[in-house]
């Protein structure tokens, strides 16, 4: 048989079993022999990736198979790693690199993969939707648009059809996923078909939904919290490390975009590329300037909370500048990150502040001798939030959320900037020179400043102005006129003003210092 799960990232892994001829039923993630790479993994070159997918790596998620009610599919909640076929032979850190070396694609199997997160709000009182509002608009969607659900326990936490997933976010922000597609008109039409289901069923119930990047009004304790084990550990742990976590949690949204990498030395491009112009995706994108219905001094709320959740597994990543810098890094980097639970029996089991690396050696303190399965590492690997994070792609992840279009120019803002090779080879000709500390200054004040931010002899609306020419030139180059969904990007680059910007000059004005029509204004 043949599962594609979703683990709430528009990447699904797929799983085989494998019947030999004398009968006997092998899963292919527990012959670990296939994915050790006995050669040595310090100089791991870009041909590796190929030599790791060949390995398929792979493994059984049995818990998230999925049984029939009543004439819906139901699917366990992930990630279930309780019931996972048990490996021939513990996972080495080898195995952590190749796993993420296996997503190495062909340029004609690059996808993109898009996110998005948004707020339910009553209308009339604009209060956040309840959990009972959110499990009825869950329901609803499943019965209409012939989504599967998924649960945990008795609770529904989330949708799933095909490669698409919709999940909730601690406060209730209601997510989607998007399959991995090839152009941007299809990322924008499955965007457009999302919004108008979730819509169908939402303003029947009297709930609208808003695309901003913070919530505009309601204090932390307003806002609801959604039935899942990993939440509650998340919750009791930031506090611990970070002023702001609780209103990352909470508070915030984003869209996203996922991207694929074709080698090693591929990826190292990407990943570079995309860290040192995240700052600027910020800017274009930031709309979070209000908190508790007043201005709160940023543009980017969204953008500065990170600074201050947990820098532990936050931030600008120096180290990918590195000239060591590869999948063994990033590895060596996320076996270091403190993490945040092990799932096991149906349960999640808090691990904070423990490290992988002492799983790896069997020497968990929450877990004392279990050995981690593949699952448990990419379990690990979606509790890390750099401004880009890798996994078997990349994501990009520095904008706020926003209305629809906004929603389809963030992923052509990276594709025309990534997947075209001329324009990645400008960009990373144009940051070569740029120190550390100048990519952390833009991180810091961007937040604040947005495109006005003082950046060497001008301003970040100059070099904004570069890349937005790059990423137009990749996107005509790619050859299906997708230009187009830049101009949303391109209108914040002429005239240099931030939506946040307009947002404040509307509340300051038209609005009389109220932020209750900003929930007309964004809705979706």
């Amino acid at each position: 048989m043949a599962l594609v799960s979703q683990a709430g990232s528009s990447y699904g892994i797929q799983t085989e079993m494998v019947r030999s001829k004398a009968g006997q039923i092998f899963n292919l993630s527990s012959n670990l022999e296939a994915l050790r790479m006995k050669e040595n993994l310090a100089g791991f070159s870009s041909l590796s990736c190929t030599s790791a997918k060949k390995t398929n790596i792979l493994h059984m998620d049995s818990a998230r198979l999925e049984r029939k009610r009543g004439n819906h599919v139901v699917v366990a909640a992930s990630p279930p790693t309780d019931d996972a076929v048990i490996a021939a032979e513990p996972l080495t850190k080898e195995d952590l690199v190749a796993y993420l070396a296996s997503g190495c694609k062909t340029k004609e199997n690059w996808r993109i993969g898009t996110e998005h997160e948004k707020f339910g709000f009553e209308f009339g009182s604009l209060r956040p939707m309840k959990y009972e509002q959110i499990s009825e608009l869950l329901n609803g969607i499943a019965e209409r648009f012939d989504w599967d659900k998924v649960m945990e326990g008795d609770y529904i936490i989330g949708l799933k059809q095909g490669k698409q997933s919709i999940s909730l976010e601690p406060g209730g922000q209601f997510e989607l996923s998007g399959a991995p597609l090839e152009t941007l008109h299809q990322t924008c039409a499955e965007v457009n078909s999302h919004l108008y289901q979730v819509k169908a069923v939402a303003e029947e119930m009297g709930i609208g939904f808003l695309g901003i990047g913070f919530q505009p009004k309601w204090e932390r304790k307003d806002i609801p919290v959604m039935p899942k084990g990993r939440y509650e550990i998340m919750k009791n742990y930031m506090p611990k490390v970070g002023t702001l976590g609780l209103d990352m949690m909470f508070r915030t949204c984003t869209v996203q975009v996922n991207l694929d990498f074709s080698s090693e030395a591929d990826m190292i491009r990407k990943f570079r590329a995309g860290l040192a112009l995240q700052p600027i995706a910020t800017a274009l994108f930031a709309n979070s300037p209000f908190t508790e219905g007043k201005p709160n001094g940023f543009l980017s709320m969204r953008s500065h909370i990170w600074t201050d959740t947990d820098n532990n597994r936050a931030g600008m990543l120096p180290f990918v500048f590195d000239d060591s810098f590869g999948f063994e890094q990033y590895v060596d980097y996320a076996l270091d990150v403190p993490m945040y639970f092990v799932y096991r029996k149906k349960k999640y089991i808090d691990c904070t502040g423990m490290t992988f690396r002492d799983f790896l050696a069997g020497k968990l303190p929450c877990l004392p001798g279990e050995l981690p399965t593949l699952n448990d590492w990419e379990n690990h690997l979606t509790t890390i939030f750099p401004e880009v994070r890798l996994k078997r792609y990349l994501e990009m992840r520095g904008a706020d959320g926003g209305p629809w279009r906004r929603l389809c120019a963030l992923p052509a803002l990276w594709v025309g900037l990534l997947y075209d090779e001329v324009s990645l080879q400008n960009i990373l000709d144009m940051v070569a020179d740029w120190t550390p500390e100048e990519r952390q200054m833009l991180r810091n004040k961007v937040p604040k400043t947005g495109l006005k931010t003082p950046f060497r002899d001008g301003l970040l609306r100059h070099v904004a102005e570069d890349v937005l020419k790059l990423a137009k030139d990749g996107l005509e180059r790619r050859g299906y006129k997708e230009v187009g969904f830049l101009n949303e990007v391109a209108e914040v680059v002429r005239t240099g003003v931030t939506p946040a910007e307009k947002l404040l000059e509307l509340y300051h004005g038209k609005w009389g210092q109220s932020i209750d029509p900003v929930y007309e204004e964004l809705l979706y």
